[in-house]
């Protein structure tokens, strides 16, 4: 049973009464409610794993029939079969894709397979058999191909026979959103089964939308959809972008057909799938997939834990320091809004004089704009702040007792930097996207700290790299920001020194 405006309907009607509850009238569906309900067929199911599987088995078999008929050494064949797998799957080489062409596939392909070689060649070398382990990957080449084109008929015929497929939500009632219905109905090979679309406008023709945009949790839900397609038609993009991101966190595949794509103004590469001429462009997710996520947060908690035990004797005379230059506690905890909104308490240390309780920020001294607010508070930092604060804050040696929150997770080594509860409260109802930099665990620095954005600079230049940090995650980016960060902090650290010497 699921629940559609206050109404207990059962999961197995037909899509014709789940529109009609989303749309309110129910009650007014002959026969939707009222006896016997029309059970559903059996739905395919993606079986994604199973593809997976499928393409692995045969690329295995492939690089390695050569060694049938040629001689060489069967321990470096299996090293290059071992290490060319790993480096098409670490690309994404067996992700299964919607059009299946092993020869339109096959110039991705090829520097994949030479990484693989180049990597098992010192061991071939080694054993006086690099020239077999070349001509032996020369001759990999066409069976791999060969193989992949048998992989992908045999998924094609599975798609037809409707033994796998996708259940896909289009997203847009205009004339594209509808011939796109119309293909995933006249063209199964593609393996996505089309459940219906979602619009703001009438229907074109006889179709009814499933609901409105609002209506997507709802939706994806109800039909169990696994893929999107976002059409674009006459809904506003700052309502399609946050459907779009919506969708992304709960799992599911996401896809946007580029506008002015009948024009040649379209992308191409691994991300970009062709439907029967309509070409669609894939979000990438990477940084909210699960298993990316665990790998992150290893990092996160090794070099925190390394970095606090080696930093130890410098962060307790920093603590002394601070003791002595004002009364107060050493460590300051902040409240501060995290991953989801959650609250989370980070630890600095102090640098600022205890405030009065007269010039402690009222509610009226947020509810300004945001360069205002800015502003405002960077006045009071500076009315406040100690020698040795100041020293600290040039230095960003105040964030050191961060790396505790790292290690606990309350905080990332990188992500978007997390912002006081209350001015949080304000920016995310009138900063474009500033609710959607909170999908991500709040960092030490970030994307926007690297480009200058901290302090006294734009709240929605911060949300705009925050977000486009999260959309584009990678580990390299990661390290590139860390290294940009500790580049920047040793040059603060420079100039720091140079002033209180002169």
């Amino acid at each position: 049973m699921i629940d559609i405006g206050g109404q207990r309907v059962q999961e197995s009607l037909d899509p014709v009464a789940v529109r009609h509850a989303l749309r309110g009238s129910v009650a007014a569906t002959p026969g939707a409610v009222a006896g016997a309900p029309h059970l559903l067929e059996p739905e395919p199911r993606e079986h994604r794993g199973v593809i997976r599987a499928l393409l692995v088995t045969v690329d295995a078999a492939a690089l390695a029939l050569p060694a049938l008929v040629l001689d060489g050494s069967l321990v470096l064949v299996a090293a290059l079969v071992a290490v060319t797998l790993a480096v098409l799957t670490a690309s994404g080489a067996h992700r299964p894709r919607m059009s299946l062409s092993a020869l339109d596939e096959a110039p991705r392909h090829l520097p994949r397979l030479g990484l693989g070689l180049l990597l098992v060649a010192p061991l071939g070398y080694a054993a006086g058999a690099d020239l077999g382990l070349a001509v032996h990957a020369l001759c990999a080449v066409p069976v791999f191909v060969v193989g992949r084109s048998l992989s992908y008929a045999l998924v094609r015929s599975a798609r037809r026979r409707s033994v796998v497929g996708a259940a896909t939500l289009v997203v847009g009632g205009g004339r594209l959103g509808m011939d796109l219905l119309s293909t995933l109905e006249e063209h199964p090979e593609y393996g996505l089964r089309g459940v219906g679309f979602l619009s703001e406008g009438s229907p074109l023709d006889e179709r009814e939308p499933l609901g409105r945009l609002e209506d997507l949790d709802l939706v994806l839900d109800t039909y169990g959809v696994h893929k999107v397609v976002v059409a674009y038609g006459p809904t506003r993009e700052a309502e399609l972008v946050g459907l779009v991101r919506s969708a992304a966190q709960r799992d599911i595949e996401v896809y946007i057909v580029p506008r002015f794509f009948d024009v040649g103004l379209s992308p191409h590469g691994p991300d970009v799938e062709d439907l029967w001429g309509i070409p669609l462009h894939r979000v990438r997710r990477a940084a909210l997939r699960r298993g990316v996520w665990r790998v992150k947060r290893l990092i996160d908690v090794v070099v925190s834990g390394t970095a606090l035990t080696l930093l130890a004797p410098l962060m307790g005379l920093l603590a002394l320091a601070v003791r002595i230059s004002s009364p107060g506690p050493i460590l300051f905890r902040q409240p501060r809004t995290g991953q989801d909104g959650e609250d989370i308490s980070i630890l600095k240390f102090r640098t600022l004089r205890p405030a009065a309780p007269a010039s402690a920020p009222s509610q009226n001294a947020v509810t300004g704009s945001t360069r205002s607010t800015m502003h405002a508070r960077q006045i009071d930092v500076e009315q406040r702040k100690t020698r040795i604060g100041n020293v600290l804050r040039r230095t960003s040696l105040d964030e050191l007792p961060q790396l505790w929150n790292i290690l606990r997770g309350d905080m990332s080594l990188v992500g978007p930097r997390p912002e006081e509860r209350t001015y949080a409260a304000q920016f995310a109802d009138s900063v474009y996207g500033y609710r959607d930099r909170h999908r991500l665990t709040v960092g030490l620095t970030g994307w926007a700290q690297i480009h200058g954005l901290r302090g006294d600079t734009s709240i929605e230049e911060r949300a705009r790299f925050d977000n486009s940090y999260i959309e584009h995650w990678s580990l390299w980016r990661d390290v590139v920001i860390l290294v940009r960060t500790v580049a920047a902090v040793n040059r603060q650290a420079f100039t720091a020194v140079r002033s209180a010497t002169r």
